[in-house]
């Protein structure tokens, strides 16, 4: 099994809904995403998947998110923008942007950390 991983980052606000809380007040992140990427066999060049593929990927849902109220935009205008969420909100929109890879590919996890010690990770 072969595995990749890229990181990005990216700015948005949000609030989350039915917390009792400071956070369920309107406030920021410089969020962090992970997508980490496996597949059992190389393409013809050597690799699993070009990296330029994978931060094109991530940047088309980033362009989404960046400077944004999460709260605002589908599918968190119904569904809380946790950390949780925008995970697999992650894993779902680049499993699509990764579709046409030379050889199979999926995505094994995805980790969005809020601050540099508080994370959480979406594993399909």
């Amino acid at each position: 099994m072969f595995e990749v991983s890229v990181d990005q980052t990216f700015a948005a606000g949000h609030a989350l809904r039915n917390y009792k809380g400071k956070c369920e007040n309107v406030h920021g992140h410089n969020f962090k995403v992970r997508v980490i990427i496996e597949g059992e066999r190389l393409d013809d060049t050597g690799m699993l998947v070009d990296f330029i593929d994978v931060k094109t990927a991530m940047r088309a849902v980033i362009e989404r998110l960046d400077h944004q109220f999460l709260n605002e935009i589908s599918p968190f205008d119904i569904k809380n923008p946790s950390a949780e969420n925008i995970a697999e909100y992650f894993h779902d929109e680049m499993t699509r942007g990764l579709a046409a890879a030379p050889v199979p590919v999926r995505i094994r996890e995805v980790t969005v950390w809020e601050t540099d010690i508080q994370s959480a990770t979406y594993k399909p």
